[in-house]
């Protein structure tokens, strides 16, 4: 047997079978940054990007993605998520967006919240790009999981709150 989950004997990709697995609770951190332009930081502050509610278009867009994650990764089991917190700051020239995402199930929400941290980033690069284009979208990663067989794991650079 491969030491790699997703391919069988022959090396050929496959969904993993975790239908023998129990189901746990899960919790799963992810974070991206954009980096922004002095321009883009003045607009989010006065309130006045031509498309709208930065913040409430980048929180939905990250929400959605975590529901359909299993759409876009092609060997991720959908899963029911319990619940899905994108949550924006402001932090000098840096948006920084932290997904979390929630479910009891057989599997981890890792790529949940990492697709909703990196479509949330994606969707603040889109709400500014008529300003300016030379935003940078930075880090992405995983901060911390709990639950399942291989245990919690935190980011060493991860500092709760």
């Amino acid at each position: 047997m491969s030491q790699l989950s997703h391919l069988n004997r022959n090396g050929e990709a496959h969904m993993v079978d975790v239908s023998g697995k129990p189901d746990t609770a899960r919790i799963a951190i992810a974070r991206s940054q954009v980096n922004l332009t002095p321009s883009i930081v003045t607009a989010i502050t006065d309130d006045n990007l031509p498309k709208g509610d930065l913040y409430a278009t980048v929180r939905i867009a990250g929400i959605q993605a975590a529901k359909k994650t299993s759409d876009l990764i092609p060997l991720c089991h959908p899963l029911p998520l319990s619940k899905i917190t994108v949550d924006i700051e402001l932090q000098g020239s840096c948006l920084v967006i932290t997904a979390i995402c929630k479910t009891t199930g057989k599997t981890g929400v890792e790529m949940e919240a990492l697709t909703a941290a990196s479509v949330a980033a994606l969707t603040v690069y889109d709400m500014c790009k008529g300003l300016d284009k030379g935003m940078v979208i930075g880090q992405t990663k995983l901060l911390e999981k709990t639950g399942g067989k291989s245990g919690n794991w935190r980011s060493e650079d991860y500092i709760i709150d």
